[in-house]
């Protein structure tokens, strides 16, 4: 008779697998597994843009208005009635032909002997004017050739690479300004003019037998009709404001810049007037800054030091036909330029422990650099020294990016 055997103890139970006595353990792996890697710190995901090798403008960016560069306004020489005036403004006028405004003074200009005394004396003043602006227009048209000759020669040397064009540049702003200064001179000789045959009228007419028919007014210089300030007919004393003219072709810029600002301008720099009504900016140079400053309430109430900045325009009247008297514009005049430099936007720049510093990414993290920069016009920054073209920059780090940091670049561009 055979006896049963043993029963199995706890450890020894038949047809268990090795492998499931493991789950267990390798539950509790996997666990310890996705929690390491729930804990794992990610990429920071940044903004990326590269350092460029191009052009870099830095500009003073300011509004301006239009003004005509010479005008002339129209006084009543003596006192009388003043007939209704019918011109507009806009209206063509000629020099000496054309008949402004009629004045019916009544024989009320007869001149004593002391008036006689003072209108002689006005004529040998206007005499003595006519000339000294008939020597200045000599001496700006002489000028004037000499500026031309020198541009035509500046304009070979530069056709052969052997000047740069910040002197061609400036050689055309002196020929230009030559040019201008030449039609300054004509229109004050013109006024010269003018103001001589006025003081010999007045004279005449404040003789005895010199007649008290209506005085007529011509215009002084030919050009257009800018404003009439006085249109109704009323009596007006000598010396009354009556209308302006000028021509409106002939346009310059007047640019009203901080005090600080105009330090760093300088004669001959290029302008971009923008938001004149027109598709296409337009360009002039920079003739004057003017060596008196004002003061000026900000909008904020802040008072501010400003200085007029006077400007010529460089296009043809053809492209700005329709532009005219005190019209508003958007000004940028360059102070700074450079035709290759290694620009970085200013985002990616940022100033620590008195250092100007960076973030590279290389090899998916991020890397602190020192960089030393130049100019900016707040986009763009010189980078001098501690950054090669081409490199990656983080912009707007932001504080969760730090040195060995990993990153995932959202937007490469180049700038």
């Amino acid at each position: 008779m055979q006896t049963p055997p043993p029963p199995a103890t706890r450890n020894q139970r038949p047809g268990r697998p090795a492998w499931r006595r493991r789950l267990p353990l390798l539950g509790v792996l996997v666990l310890i597994g996705l929690i390491a890697v729930g804990l794992w710190p990610r990429p920071v995901a940044v903004e990326v843009a590269k350092a460029t090798r191009g052009a870099l403008v830095v500009t003073v960016d300011e509004e301006g208005m239009t003004r005509v560069k010479n005008r002339y306004t129209v006084h009543a020489p003596v006192s009388g009635q003043l007939r209704r005036i019918d011109w507009k403004a806009g209206a063509v006028v000629e020099a000496n032909k054309t008949v402004l405004a009629v004045l019916e003074s009544g024989g009320a200009d007869f001149l004593d002997a002391r008036s006689q005394a003072q209108a002689e004396a006005r004529i040998r003043a206007a005499d003595a004017a006519r000339e000294a602006a008939r020597a200045q227009l000599e001496r700006a048209a002489s000028v004037a050739r000499m500026l031309t000759a020198d541009f035509e020669r500046v304009k070979v040397l530069r056709g052969q690479k052997v000047l740069s064009v910040q002197e061609f540049d400036a050689a055309q702003m002196r020929a230009e300004t030559g040019a201008q200064d030449v039609r300054a001179a004509e229109f004050a000789q013109k006024v010269a003019e003018f103001e001589l045959e006025q003081a010999r009228a007045l004279l005449t007419r404040g003789q005895p037998g010199g007649g008290t028919e209506p005085f007529a007014i011509t215009s002084p210089v030919s050009g257009r009709i800018l404003r009439v300030m006085q249109e109704s007919s009323r009596m007006v004393p000598a010396g009354f404001p009556l209308m302006e003219i000028g021509d409106p072709a002939d346009l310059e810029v007047r640019i009203e810049v901080l005090s600080r600002d105009g330090v760093t301008i300088k004669p001959g720099a290029r302008v971009w007037l923008e938001q004149w009504g027109g598709s296409e900016p337009l360009e002039a140079r920079v003739r004057l800054v003017e060596p008196s400053a004002f003061t000026k309430i900000s909008a904020l109430g802040v008072e501010e030091q400003r200085v007029f900045v006077i400007a010529d325009f460089n296009d043809p009247i053809e492209r700005r036909a329709a532009l005219g008297d005190s019209y508003r514009v958007e000004a940028r005049i360059v102070i700074w330029e450079k035709p290759d430099a290694l620009r970085a936007p200013a985002g990616a720049l940022f100033q620590q422990a008195g250092k100007w510093r960076t973030f590279l990414v290389e090899n998916g993290r991020a890397s602190l650099r020192d960089v030393k920069v130049g100019r900016s016009n707040g986009v763009e920054t010189e980078i001098v020294d501690g950054v090669t073209a081409d490199a990656s920059l983080v912009v707007y780090p932001g504080d969760k990016v730090a040195d060995g940091t990993r990153v995932t670049p959202l937007v490469v561009g180049a700038r």
